[in-house]
C-alpha cells in the first residue's frame, strides 16, 4: 500500500536535459515517465506541473533586458513545451495523460478547470498542469503548491537533481549537511532555497507537506510514494 494516495509532482525543466546543455534529453524523458508509469500503475492519484527552464535558458540571454511579465509569459510557453513532451511519453507507457493549461491555448490543451482536473485524477488520468499559475511573478514552485492545495493531494514532491535539502550549496560547500526532515519555518528563516519562500509559506499555511528528492536516481520517485526514507521531508 503506498503512504501517498495522491500526490503532486513539481519537475524542475532542467531534470529532463539529462547530460544535454539545452531541450528535452529522449532518453530522459523516457525514464521519468517510466518511472511515474509505475506510480500510477499503483493506483496512485498524480498531478504534474513543469517548469520550463531547459527551454528558457537557451533565450534568456535574448530576454536580458526585456520587460519582466514578457520574459515570464515566455517561461510560461516553454512549460508547455515540456509538459506536451511529458504527455506523449506516458501515453507511449500506455498511461493516459491530460494536460491543462493556465494560459488559454484550446487548440492543443484543455484550459485549467479545478472540477474537471479532480475528475481526470479520480478516472487515473494523470493531469500534467502547464503555464505556472498563469501569472507573471510567480514561479512553478509556486504553481506545484497551489495546484497541489487546489487538488486536495496529501504531499508535494519535488523532485530535482539533488537528493534533498542541504544547509548549503553541496556544489560549493563540500562541509554541507543534509536534512533529513526539517520544519517549514526553519526552511525559510535560513533562506534555503530550494523552493521559494511563497511556494513554503503556502505549503506551511495548508499543513500540506512537500518532499524533496532527486529524480535522477533511479527508483526513487517509487521509493517516496512508497514512504521509504528519501530526500527531505518539509513539514509543519
Amino acid at each position: 500500500m503506498p503512504a501517498y494516495q495522491s500526490v503532486l509532482l513539481k519537475l524542475s525543466g532542467e531534470a529532463l536535459m539529462g547530460d544535454d546543455s539545452y531541450g528535452i534529453n529522449p532518453l530522459t524523458i523516457e525514464a521519468m515517465a517510466t518511472e511515474i508509469s509505475e506510480v500510477v500503475q499503483l493506483g496512485v492519484k498524480l498531478a504534474i506541473v513543469i517548469g520550463g527552464g531547459n527551454i528558457f535558458r537557451g533565450v534568456a540571454g535574448g530576454a536580458a533586458g526585456m520587460d519582466r511579465a514578457t520574459a515570464d509569459y515566455m517561461g510560461m510557453l516553454a512549460t508547455m513545451m515540456n509538459s506536451l513532451a511529458l504527455q506523449d511519453s506516458l501515453r507511449q507507457k500506455g498511461v493516459e495523460a491530460r494536460v491543462q493549461s493556465a494560459l488559454r491555448m484550446d487548440q492543443v490543451v484543455e484550459p485549467y478547470i479545478r472540477p474537471r482536473a479532480i475528475r481526470h485524477m479520480n478516472e487515473g488520468k494523470v493531469v500534467i498542469f502547464a503555464a505556472g499559475t498563469g501569472n507573471p511573478f510567480f514561479t512553478t514552485d509556486t504553481a506545484a503548491a497551489l495546484r497541489g492545495a487546489e487538488m486536495n493531494v496529501d504531499i508535494v514532491l519535488k523532485a530535482t537533481k539533488v537528493d534533498g535539502i542541504y544547509s548549503s550549496d553541496p556544489k560549493k560547500d563540500p562541509l554541507a549537511t543534509r536534512y533529513d526532515t526539517i520544519s517549514f519555518d526553519e526552511a525559510i528563516v535560513k533562506n534555503l532555497q530550494v523552493m521559494d519562500a511563497t511556494a513554503f509559506a503556502l505549503c506551511r499555511d495548508r499543513e500540506l507537506p512537500i518532499k524533496v528528492f532527486s529524480i535522477l536516481k533511479p527508483g526513487a520517485l517509487m521509493r517516496v510514494v512508497n514512504g521509504d526514507p528519501e530526500g527531505t521531508l518539509v513539514h509543519v
